[in-house]
């Protein structure tokens, strides 16, 4: 009875958020080419927020250069040719302007935000960077100096060592086996023709998501884009490529100068965003390794037996790739047991599925949290792109918690059943 009450009050939250401040999925004509906009105007305080978000456009396009999309990024950071980095920031900052770019897996990403009252500047600082990023060889020496610096001294983060050793594995011969900051040998290899032309296929209209929001009438904000992005090509239409893990179960050690292990482990997750029963793959993750104390990983190897000092698993559903994937940090004596607990606990979790009790908690807090998501105007124009970005309705999250609410627990086990694939667990371990 608590969890249905529970439910209906959050519904309610859902349909008044329908009401109050639900994002649109809009469009503007620049240079003949609609560009999709995600939009949600609120007015509680005087900013602006957009993205502009090109697909297909992050790591995935290094190639045989690793790290370019990580590089360029660093690149348009560094502010206009014409101004240059250190006049370029102090504009922005004496405006109180933010205007930087990122780059994900499978998007590049410039962020605009400002103050309602010079929204106009920020517009232009940001037509500026486009049309004339600051293309120097001092700043490619100087974001090459850095990045190799950064690259070095993660050589002793040994999460970070462990984890791409395990994508190295997963994902062998596909963009996901280098780390997407590059090697010290891939950075030290790129020139800045290539910064020019990875930005050059990337800034094109034809792979852009506009993302925004903020204390502004969508009209005002359409007039600021078409005129901020018209220098932009049209360019084509880039596809998507997805990537399967098609590695065997592996065991691969570095032996390093540590205090102790650091295990990463993952497998084949069988899924694509738009599959139907993704909302039990979210129960089922957060039952594994999600809940944090909660769950099976870290009940199974901390609490009882006192072996890891955390233990954390999860199912990540994305376009170009799905997997299941954990790790843990361990004393160095209790690496083996750990090592074998984690392919017990998940071998057990398929063969058994999980408890009345399991699922009940996961609802409760599955249910009870989900009003915390959507709290700030980021977090829903995210949910929003996610969304749009995977082919999902908008309306999804609230569909997908009626699903949750009315999950039995004879199908959520027959669907753990039906993914064997994660049994097949390949290992990274750093360790003395």
């Amino acid at each position: 009875m608590k969890a249905k009450k529970l439910f209906k009050c959050v519904i309610t939250l859902f349909s008044l958020q329908g009401i109050l401040m639900g994002a649109q999925i809009k469009h503007i004509n620049i240079n003949n080419i609609e560009v999709p906009v995600i939009f949600e105007k609120q007015t509680s305080l005087p900013i602006l927020n957009m993205q502009l978000v090109f697909q297909n456009s992050g790591s995935i396009q290094d190639k045989k250069l690793n790290g370019i999309a990580s590089f360029s990024a660093k690149l348009l950071n560094e502010g206009t040719k014409k101004l240059g980095s250190t006049k370029f920031a102090s504009k922005l900052e004496s405006n109180a302007i933010s205007l930087n770019a990122t780059s994900g897996f499978e998007t590049f990403v410039i962020e605009l935000s400002s103050l309602k009252e010079v929204n106009d500047k920020a517009f232009n600082y940001l037509s500026d960077l486009l049309k004339d990023p600051n293309y120097d060889k001092s700043i490619i020496e100087k974001i090459k100096t850095i990045q190799i610096g950064l690259l070095k001294r993660k050589q002793n983060d040994y999460d970070y060592v462990a984890r791409n050793q395990l994508k190295e594995i997963l994902f062998k011969d596909t963009p996901l086996e280098k780390p997407s900051s590059g090697t010290i040998e891939s950075i030290s290899k790129i020139k800045l023709d290539d910064v020019k032309n990875f930005i050059s296929n990337t800034f094109n209209l034809s792979n852009l998501i506009i993302v925004a929001g903020g204390d502004i009438e969508y009209d005002e904000l359409s007039k600021k884009i078409k005129e901020s992005l018209k220098s932009l090509k049209t360019g084509e239409k880039k596809e998507l490529k997805s990537f399967n893990i098609t590695a065997k179960p592996t065991t691969k050690e570095l032996i390093k100068d540590t205090q102790q292990a650091y295990i990463y482990f993952g497998s084949k997750f069988n899924a694509i965003p738009k599959d139907k029963d993704n909302y039990m793959a979210k129960v089922a993750s957060f039952i594994l390794g999600g809940s944090g104390f909660g769950s099976r990983l870290m009940e199974e190897i901390r609490v009882k037996r006192g072996l890891a000092y955390s233990a954390y698993g999860y199912v990540s559903i994305n376009k170009s790739h799905s997997y299941f994937t954990g790790y843990l940090q361990t004393k160095l004596e209790s690496a083996k047991e750990a090592k074998k607990l984690v392919s017990k606990i998940v071998d057990n979790f398929v063969e058994k599925g999980v408890t009345k009790e399991e699922l009940d908690s996961a609802k409760s807090f599955l249910l009870g949290s989900e009003p915390l998501r959507t709290e700030t105007l980021a977090q829903r124009l995210g949910r929003a792109f996610n969304l749009y970005y995977k082919g999902l309705d908008q309306d999804y999250p609230k569909k997908e918690l009626e699903k949750i609410q009315n999950l039995k627990l004879e199908d959520l086990n027959k669907y753990i059943k039906a993914h064997k694939e994660i049994i097949n667990l390949s290992f990274s371990i750093v360790r003395k």
